[in-house]
């Protein structure tokens, strides 16, 4: 029997219909879950509910093996959004105080350059990685960046991305605790009331406008993360320049962290569970050293400015641009402070990390790689 022509086109056309209909109702299911983990949690109590029970309820899907996916088709609108969100913390007044942080940024660059090479000592000692990949695993920053560095120089790829995702994991976790400490108590400070800020038209197109013409200028420019900086330092400009002064609703940060943290919770996917615990467990211990660091720079930066310890604690410690920006959002702690920190942490790591690890390789000597 002859086939009818065009029947495999349209046989191959319905397949990835299937396929594409089935990641998306994996990437709702995750999304479906990770709402439930941040419910079950703002019953409990927990701090940052949201965020951290979307990334537990996601990250225990991953290890049993669930028909998740990550949200893929949520993330980048999500990320222009927060990015707008972000943005929105650089108010003039704010911007005019920005010379007075020279002292924590030179202490960022002493930060990740001490920081990163304890974590790599720890790595090839401890862990008994190579060199290769102890050193992109132990860099403060980057995780698909450090991944791809690592590959390209022959280090264990898996290795690398699944360290920095357990990091990331661990310092969004942990943090809210760590500068709860510092405020003087076991839990994360409880923000003072807001007054309750208008959502109207003007609000919603503004938000839409900072998101769209961001996602054109971060794509322009070839800023890293484009679907958050670009929509980001679109939006601080208009915030800056006095243009508009709204700020996110809390329905909007509630449902940014839970893309954020169910995405968190599903790199772990296609892992074994024995392979995701042991890298947590090497985690552990590279988190508890950045930790370390974290806390006695903030301690040691706030004897010579006028900060608190718990902003610059907030602004060092080693998660990821959106995720440490929505913590301190959450907490309401010196936003734009603690952002571009952070920005400037991930464009410190990725333009220095390969050229440092070149220059180290050539005065190394030549020997066997293993611990």
């Amino acid at each position: 029997m002859t086939a009818r022509p065009g029947c495999g086109a349209a046989d191959a056309g319905a397949v990835r219909r299937r396929t594409r209909t089935a990641a998306v109702g994996r990437g709702l299911l995750a999304l479906a879950l990770g709402a439930l983990g941040g419910l079950l949690f703002r019953w409990l109590g927990t701090p940052l509910p949201w965020m951290l029970g979307s990334m537990t309820a996601a990250t225990l899907a991953a290890l049993l093996a669930a028909p998740i996916r990550s949200p893929a088709l949520v993330r980048p609108p999500m990320s222009a959004v927060l990015g707008v969100l972000l943005g929105a913390a650089f108010t003039p007044d704010l911007v005019a105080q920005m010379p007075q942080w020279w002292p924590t940024i030179l202490g960022l660059v002493a930060f990740v350059a001490t920081a990163g090479a304890a974590a790599t000592v720890y790595f090839r000692v401890v862990a008994r990685m190579d060199w290769v990949t102890a050193y992109f695993a132990g860099m403060p920053g980057g995780l698909v960046e450090m991944t791809l560095a690592g590959e390209e120089r022959g280090g264990d790829t898996r290795s690398i991305a699944l360290i920095h995702a357990a990091r990331i994991f661990l310092t969004v976790f942990t943090i809210p605790f760590v500068v709860g400490l510092l405020e003087g108590g076991l839990a994360p400070p409880t923000p003072a009331p807001a007054a309750a800020q208008p959502f109207d038209a003007v609000t919603v197109l503004w938000l839409v406008g900072c998101a769209g013409a961001g996602l054109w200028l971060g794509g322009r420019l070839r800023l890293p993360a484009r679907y958050l900086m670009g929509p980001m330092l679109l939006s601080a400009v208009v915030h800056a320049a006095g243009w508009t002064d709204f700020v996110p609703p809390d329905v909007l940060v509630a449902l940014a962290q839970v893309v954020v943290g169910t995405t968190i919770g599903c790199r772990f996917l296609g892992t074994p569970a024995r392979r995701i615990l042991q890298v947590l467990g090497y985690a552990l211990g590279s988190t508890a050293i950045f930790a370390v660091f974290t806390v006695a720079f903030g301690v040691l930066l706030s004897t010579v400015t006028a900060l608190r310890p718990a902003p610059v604690v907030l602004a060092y410690a080693p998660g990821g641009v959106a995720e440490m920006g929505l913590i301190a959002l959450a907490l309401q702690v010196e936003t734009a402070f603690v952002t571009v920190h952070h920005v400037l942490r991930l464009l410190l790591v990725m333009t220095g990390a390969a050229p440092l690890f070149a220059l180290l390789a050539r005065l190394r000597p030549r020997r066997d790689d293993r611990p």
